[in-house]
């Protein structure tokens, strides 16, 4: 326990207005945020943040109050209990739920990210050189007409104490990268513009360090990416109808993580979302019941895996994490709630109330939220459609507040006929409804067509909170979805 937190925690029992605390705990955090990219074969960003503070949160009256402070000293902790402890008082007088300390359960345990590589042992010269290279090579073809690329890489320390034996500590370390070429070609009816991207903007974001950058191929991914781009500006337009569609992992990371993930999130189901991210069309009566997709469906919340981007020992108030199966055999079975929601409304939830930051309060958030393989192949789901199409790679989505009815659209298509991947088609776009798409689901890719996925950049939370999410899928087929062609 870092030293300046014992000090609290032991200048707490010197206040006499301490023996009003129920509960008192600290959170102290530090990240470490570094950015490099190039355009077009030149640096174009090199910028280390650095944040850290301390959340001070108190139990007054079976209310939580929150106080955050950048000074880290033992005198200014016990003077932000003093403002949480306020705050927390004067919101006992219209309390919603009565909380105790059960939602703050003692953890005194570590997690540490695993790093091959770590992110410490690569220079910002050698990083920009590969992006710079990078760049240079994608725009060697003449229908490129930009190219990027980007690493992103963060290192968070957390220290968590409190009153009632919490004494824990997790370190996480993260890597995202992504490169990206847009392709123009002149036509008849003005230029065609395409973007592709090497898996979805942003969404190669896991735990771990430098191996995940350098041990993939990224000369022949440099190559696939000119490749399609140039492919997508020369292809058709994706046809419009009812048909089967094939999901390649890099989107099936958003369709879970828009359509499952938030309208499972206990928070925004009672209510306390709507202002800002919205509602859900998911009631508390409906876990344990409610078909939310074919017999196929089996989603899990499991921040156990390795390497997956929201994967941790224990969320934010000290919940122990473990896996949880939120969807089995398509029944809804528990909803994305810490302990604070779970004792509101009754309903089983799981260990992720989690804070983007130490001036931040925990809520109710996704981790990783998977989709467990099943047992076809590739070649199998491709063989059994006559007329289809795969996509991959998100390009933009749109959904409603109660995350029902939604349209997304992808980089890169091939039409399925007859049992064979055929023609590249361009803006391949489709849309649902959430659980008859979820109903549609016929087939389920086996573990050799699984991808695991992250994004940095999930939304939520009034003031709001910017966090790293994790998703892992196989590739996975519907059937009589709606298509349509067209940029969006």
């Amino acid at each position: 326990m870092p030293e300046n937190l014992r000090e609290a925690l032991r200048a707490l029992k010197r206040v006499s207005s301490a023996t009003e605390l129920e509960w008192a705990g600290f959170r102290e955090v530090r990240e470490t945020q570094t950015v490099r990219s190039a355009r077009d074969g030149k640096p174009q960003a090199n910028t280390t943040s650095i944040s850290h503070g301390v959340m001070t949160e108190v139990l007054v009256n079976g209310q939580f109050g929150y106080a955050a402070t950048s000074r880290t000293d033992a005198e200014s902790l016990v003077a932000a209990v003093d403002r949480a402890r306020e705050q927390a008082r004067r919101a006992s007088k219209w309390p919603i739920h009565r909380f105790t300390q059960a939602q703050r359960p003692p953890v005194t345990l570590q997690f540490h990210s695993p790093q091959e590589r770590p992110i410490s042992s690569v220079s910002a010269r050698e990083i920009n050189e590969i992006l710079v290279e990078i760049t240079t090579k994608l725009k060697r073809r003449p229908e490129i007409l930009r190219a990027q690329a980007f690493v992103e890489t963060t290192q968070t320390e957390v220290h968590f104490v409190s009153t009632n034996g919490s004494d824990a500590t997790q370190s996480f370390s993260t890597i995202g990268s992504d490169f990206e070429a847009t392709a123009r070609k002149s036509g008849p009816n003005g230029d065609i513009v395409q973007r592709r991207t090497s898996g979805g903007f942003r969404g190669k974001t896991l735990q771990g360090g430098w191996e995940h950058f350098y041990d993939r191929n990224i000369w022949e991914e440099v190559e696939r990416v000119a490749e399609e781009a140039m492919e997508l500006v020369s292809a058709p337009e994706c046809p419009t109808g009812p048909m089967s569609l094939l999901l390649m992992p890099d989107q099936m990371m958003l369709q879970i993580h828009e359509s499952i993930g938030h309208p499972l999130e206990l928070d925004r189901i009672l209510g306390d979302e709507r202002n800002y991210a919205g509602w859900s069309f998911v009631h508390l009566e409906d876990f344990g019941k409610l078909q939310y997709g074919s017999p196929l469906l089996n989603i899990t919340f499991d921040p156990t895996v390795s390497t997956e981007l929201a994967s941790y020992a224990f969320d934010d108030t000290g919940t122990e994490a473990q896996r949880e199966h939120l969807i089995e055999k398509g029944v809804l079975k528990r909803a994305l709630g810490g302990l604070e929601s779970q004792a509101r409304s009754g309903v089983p939830g799981v260990a992720n109330m989690r804070a983007s930051s130490w001036n931040r309060a925990p809520i109710d958030r996704m981790a990783n939220i998977n989709l467990e393989p099943g047992e076809s192949s590739l070649e199998e789901m491709i063989s059994s459609v006559e007329r289809g199409v795969m996509m991959t790679s998100n390009r933009s989505w749109s959904i409603d507040d109660f995350r029902n009815k939604f349209q997304f659209g992808c980089e890169y298509a091939k039409l399925i006929e007859n049992g064979k991947l055929t023609r590249v088609v361009r803006n391949p776009n489709y849309r649902g409804i959430t659980l008859p798409f979820w109903k549609s689901l016929k087939m389920v890719g086996n573990p050799s067509t699984r991808g695991v996925f992250g994004t940095p950049n999930c939304g939520k939370g009034e003031p709001n909170q910017i966090i790293r999410v994790g998703h892992a899928s196989p590739a996975c087929l519907f059937e009589g979805i709606e298509v349509f062609g067209g940029a969006q």
